[in-house]
């Protein structure tokens, strides 16, 4: 299955993002105490939190190729959204911690000013990051997966982050050492954001929420397919990579099981065409002559 391919797939990205984080963590954090530049360590710091994201991440998609089992007749897709979740958590914490670190600096700034070494890195590591960056959102894009993406997310943020902690230093260098502590406050609250960016994704989703635009294009196009009078009800649900489609259309009540079964069919193939990781669930209501349609809902409260 082409789904199970991706998600294998999916899995360079994750560990290109590792050895990634725990290089320039380890370089980050040693330099950053060497040189004496609070936002090179705390750059550093939030790298290794993106350690751990991406290792969950990549735990995520690994439990995602599960086959279906007794429990879990959908697969286990949704694995890298929850993967996602955690990791914002993670995120989240270590963003407060480095607000609270540079909050109690800002009022006993340092002294010392930063070595130019902590630029040199900082700027080769925002070239590191947005190079992986490229590779993942490349990547989340080919194969449809929210945790590579949300993974790629990531990597931008940390670009961006290594570029503001070059300028900070830079201006401490010169003569403003407050502005490294003050780089590294900001930093806290992106690192935050970000968090709360890939939280709220992974919560729409868990929670079944769906592009409208995409059912718009459905119903638009499954309404032309010849004996489909009318689109009684349309829903939409992610299940981690895979689109779930529920579509209750209203036919001729005098067409025989075949016929409708070719409607049917028409219906999963023009789904198809718009979406190779959507799985259409179709029921069959018969049209009323007098403009009347009765659909059974699915749910009944």
């Amino acid at each position: 299955m082409e789904l199970y391919t991706n998600l294998r797939a999916g899995e360079k990205g994750a560990y290109l993002s590792i050895f990634a984080y725990i290089f320039l963590s380890a370089l980050k954090l040693t330099i950053g105490y060497i040189g004496n530049s609070e936002a090179l360590m705390a750059d550093g710091l939030n790298n290794t939190t993106d350690i751990i994201a991406s290792i969950a991440v990549l735990i995520g998609l690994r439990i995602s190729q599960r086959p279906p089992d007794d429990d879990h007749r959908y697969g286990h897709f949704r694995a890298e959204t929850i993967a996602s979740l955690i990791a914002s958590f993670i995120m989240i914490y270590v963003g407060i911690e480095v607000l609270i670190s540079s909050g109690k600096n800002l009022s006993t700034p340092s002294s010392e000013n930063p070595n130019i070494l902590t630029i040199v890195v900082a700027l080769f590591s925002a070239l590191v990051m947005y190079g992986v960056y490229k590779y993942n959102i490349n990547l989340a894009n080919k194969i449809k997966s929210t945790a590579v993406k949300a993974a790629a997310y990531d990597n931008r943020s940390d670009a961006i982050v290594s570029i503001g902690t070059a300028i900070g230093i830079t201006a401490s260098i010169f003569g403003y050492p407050i502005i490294d502590t003050i780089t590294a406050f900001i930093i806290g609250i992106i690192i935050i954001k970000t968090a709360i960016e890939i939280f709220k994704e992974a919560v729409y989703l868990l929670t079944d929420g769906f592009d409208s635009n995409f059912l718009q294009k459905i119903r638009v196009e499954v309404t032309q397919i010849p004996r489909v009078r009318e689109i009684c009800e349309i829903r939409g649900r992610k299940h981690g990579s895979m689109i779930l489609i529920d579509i209750t259309v209203a036919v001729n009540p005098n067409l025989n099981v075949r016929q409708s079964h070719d409607i049917t069919e028409s219906i999963e193939s023009t789904v198809q065409r718009l979406s190779n990781y959507a799985v259409t669930f179709i029921h069959i209501e018969p049209y009323e002559p007098k403009d009347v349609i009765i659909c059974e809902d699915d749910y009944h409260f």
